[in-house]
């Protein structure tokens, strides 16, 4: 092996690199906050009454569970394109990991609604709360606890998950920036392992502040 390394180009790369590190991020949350409201929806779409409302919930969860999360992020650039509605490669990436994630939170949810006693929105209602006020005062700060975990491993498959958006031509977040160092310097070997080592980083923040979180939110 003869390969001769060279982490100057890598150093002098740094700041562009962590912004990448910045938009990943940005991306990841993005996608959580509004992956968590449509999958509470699809999670309570998922008991209505109304077969349609059912099916269309199941229908969602279950091709965002079993199919690629690649063809999701190409569904979202390309085919809405082919309908006439375009997204940008920020905005396709983003929409192909909410999609993504309300899917698996919604089955999330659904399992956390099942482990809550349904005396608990009786005993609501019995002090005069009405179906919406009961779910939200009384159902949702339960679910959040019994999904709080599992919530935390879907925000870090976000973050790594944001690394398929070179595929849609995003050339701003943390892979992309890599990879347009990477053509520059041919320093392949070297720009990857950084970003390798930043995705690490992000992954372990976003556990360590979701532990601490717990401590603090979930102490009694």
């Amino acid at each position: 092996m003869n390969y001769t390394f060279h982490w100057q180009p890598v150093l002098r790369a740094l700041p562009d690199i962590m912004q990448g590190a910045l938009v990943t991020l940005q991306i990841a949350v993005l996608s959580m906050l509004i992956g968590v409201v449509l999958a509470v929806v699809l999670a309570v779409a998922g008991k209505s009454r109304f077969a349609s409302v059912r099916f269309a919930a199941a229908t969602w969860i279950e091709v965002a569970r079993n199919t690629p999360a690649l063809l999701q992020i190409y569904m979202a650039y390309f085919g809405l394109g082919s309908l006439g509605i375009h997204m940008g490669s920020f905005a396709a990436l983003l929409a192909g990991i909410t999609f993504n994630n309300a899917g698996y939170m919604a089955e999330t949810f659904r399992g956390g609604l099942r482990a809550i006693p349904g005396t608990q929105m009786r005993a609501a209602r019995s002090l005069g709360m009405g179906p919406v006020q009961g779910f939200r005062l009384i159902i949702f700060p339960q679910l959040m606890r019994v999904s709080f975990y599992p919530m935390t491993n879907q925000m870090v498959w976000s973050i790594l998950l944001t690394s398929l958006g070179v595929v849609v031509g995003l050339n701003s977040d943390l892979t992309g920036v890599t990879q347009d160092f990477n053509v520059k310097t041919f320093r392949t070997f070297e720009f990857f392992v950084a970003a390798a080592v930043l995705y690490y980083a992000l992954a372990k923040i976003v556990i360590i502040a979701s532990r601490l979180l717990a401590w603090r939110l979930f102490r009694y």
